[in-house]
């Protein structure tokens, strides 16, 4: 790994703001750009919490992906085990009641998972993927390790507790365990789904549909429902993504919205009604929407005034300028766009002793990188796990060519000559 040698800094005044007031009604809640992964807003984003069935959202990347990568297709089908018939059959988990000895398509089963929240569809689609429950929440676990995730646990797909299912919990897990995750982990989760699978969206936004002839009402009320008693709860742009209700976890909802081409994802955990997630949800994309925009803050090509040439040696140029390779797209608060700072970091490999580039140089040649650091208040990071800065490339911007023979041996010897009638100068002044 190249050790970076930060060359300068260049800083301009931050706007000053106060502590933010806004606040939302929920144990823990999270805003963050779907595009950027800033978080722009976050309180209590790390604690661990029950999720109840925003737990789906990790099952159903899962099914996302096997179908991304051919394992199986939404036409695929499958049949309903004993005990995914069971959960099913018992109204205190809200059972659809389905069908064994009867062929679902997946596309079936996603569609009672996403819409519906239902547990047997999920526990069917596990089973289909990994075989069994268990084998799916060793996959579950996996993927929340590969993103990084920190505060998670994983014990079965549908967010039950492990107690609720009794002898059928899944096996290598805790038999009362139960699904816990940060409101943080949980818009990780759902970045990654509209990041990389956005036709997600089309089903999580779609309000009625049907299974075995029983109509699937979506439980998302902040959709454009025609019911005057879910009206309140509409919100422009909303098209996702999860609720989720147990005792333990209280009333939960990952919501997601777009509006003119920016998306926003927020998570509220533990609000205190089956309403109040929605109004919440609503108040938090709503705050996002009016407080934030996504900014070129420095365009490609960008220099740091007198900052931006670099000396080389054995070349036809004894120096090359540096630029940006690329622009910098952040997330702005309102008011806030000078409160940013840029640091060049140098490759300390690519120079030599004295801090010089060695010809040739090629126009494009990354060099080391810029670095962008905000320096205003509240600054709550990135959901992806970067701290509070931006990097891009730091590259040559023309070509400098390595100095023929002639050239080298002239200047080594231009150079000898200079360094002798120095060094002659200076005995001289110190006789006097």
């Amino acid at each position: 790994m190249a050790v970076l040698l930060t060359l300068t800094t260049f800083s301009v005044s931050p706007t000053v703001t106060s502590a933010d007031s806004f606040d939302v009604q929920a144990e823990s809640a999270i805003l963050i750009d779907a595009q950027t992964g800033k978080i722009l807003y976050a309180k209590q984003p790390d604690i661990k919490l029950p999720p109840a069935s925003m737990t789906k959202m990790m099952s159903e990347y899962l099914v996302l992906e096997a179908i991304d990568k051919g394992k199986i297709s939404w036409e695929t089908t499958t049949q309903i085990s004993d005990y995914a018939y069971s959960i099913s059959a018992n109204a205190e988990f809200s059972g659809i009641g389905l069908t064994q000895s009867k062929d679902y398509t997946v596309r079936q089963l996603y569609e009672g998972m996403a819409i519906i929240s239902d547990n047997a569809t999920t526990i069917a689609l596990a089973e289909l993927i990994a075989g069994s429950e268990g084998e799916f929440v060793k996959m579950m676990n996996a993927k929340a390790k590969e993103w990084g995730l920190t505060d998670f646990q994983f014990v079965n797909a549908t967010g039950l507790s492990n107690e609720d299912l009794g002898e059928n919990y899944p096996e290598g897990t805790d038999p009362k365990g139960q699904d816990l995750l940060s409101a943080k982990s949980a818009a990780l989760i759902a970045y990654h789904i509209v990041n990389e699978y956005p036709e997600a969206l089309e089903i999580s936004s779609t309000m009625r549909s049907e299974l075995d002839g029983r109509e699937l009402q979506n439980l998302n009320w902040m959709l454009p429902w025609e019911d005057t008693n879910f009206k309140q709860f509409y919100m422009e742009g909303v098209d996702g993504l999860k609720t989720g209700w147990t005792d333990e976890a209280g009333y939960c909802f990952t919501g997601t919205a777009e509006r003119d081409g920016r998306r926003l994802i927020s998570v509220v955990m533990k609000t205190s009604s089956k309403s109040a997630r929605f109004v919440e949800t609503k108040k938090l994309l709503e705050y996002g929407f009016n407080t934030f925009a996504n900014q070129e803050l420095y365009p490609a090509g960008y220099q740091v005034k007198d900052e931006s040439v670099i000396p080389v040696v054995k070349g036809k140029e004894d120096q090359v300028e540096i630029a940006s390779a690329s622009p910098v797209v952040t997330t702005i608060k309102n008011g806030e766009e000078k409160a940013y700072e840029v640091t060049y970091h140098l490759d300390k490999d690519k120079l030599s002793e004295d801090g010089e580039l060695v010809a040739p140089v090629k126009k494009g040649d990354k060099v080391g990188t810029m670095e962008v650091t905000y320096t205003g208040d509240n600054d709550y990071g990135y959901v992806l796990g970067k701290e509070k800065t931006q990097t891009v490339d730091l590259v040559a911007t023309a070509t400098v060519e390595k100095a023929n023979w002639f050239m080298l041996t002239m200047g080594a010897i231009g150079d000898f000559f200079s360094n002798l009638f120095s060094g002659i100068a200076d005995t001289v002044k110190g006789w006097f």
